[in-house]
């Protein structure tokens, strides 16, 4: 499959510098044409309002600031240049609870080390050709969680509590 990824620009937030590395050195055979890097979610975030990156990948353990508060800068601080700029969170824990939190965080993609480079070129495609809907609601801002389309759904509510929510929420 082959992608062309010359005018993108992707920010890469990992602070173990070897897998900073090996994920800029992939990013760049790949081509992508702009590629930045940080070492923390604080210097992440600061590269993130300067640039407006079209992608960001980063990882979820760092300290202070993991990629779950960096998503939470990047979606919800009104100083982000682009709300809507697609997470791609890359993690060596693949249990469903972590899956959940991030995705309830605000994530777009999620990516379990170790990864080939396919792997990265894919679900950076995937939120290229196939970019999520985003939600704005009180308590949620971030790409539809909802990825199947039910063939039965025929109705605006998906979730018996959706519809008494938004009844709340329009009070």
């Amino acid at each position: 499959m082959a992608f062309k990824f010359d005018r993108l620009s992707v920010l890469v937030v990992e602070d173990t510098l070897p897998m900073q590395k090996l994920i800029v050195s992939v990013l760049e055979s790949l081509g992508v044409g702009h590629v930045y890097s940080a070492d923390s979610g604080e210097r992440g975030f600061e590269i993130f309002k300067r640039v407006n990156p079209d992608i960001v990948i980063s990882d979820w353990h760092m300290v202070p600031m993991d990629g779950i508060a960096l998503t939470g800068e990047i979606r919800k601080n009104m100083l982000s240049p682009n709300r809507m700029a697609p997470v791609i969170l890359v993690t060596g824990y693949s249990a469903i609870a972590r899956v959940s939190e991030a995705r309830d965080a605000g994530v777009t993609e999620f990516l379990v080390k170790p990864f080939s480079a396919n792997d990265l070129a894919k679900r950076i495609a995937y939120v290229i050709n196939k970019p999520r809907d985003f939600i704005d609601s009180s308590t949620y801002f971030g790409p539809d969680r909802r990825r199947r389309a039910s063939p039965d759904y025929k109705g605006p509510w998906r979730r018996a509590g959706d519809q008494s929510e938004n009844k709340t929420a329009s009070k």
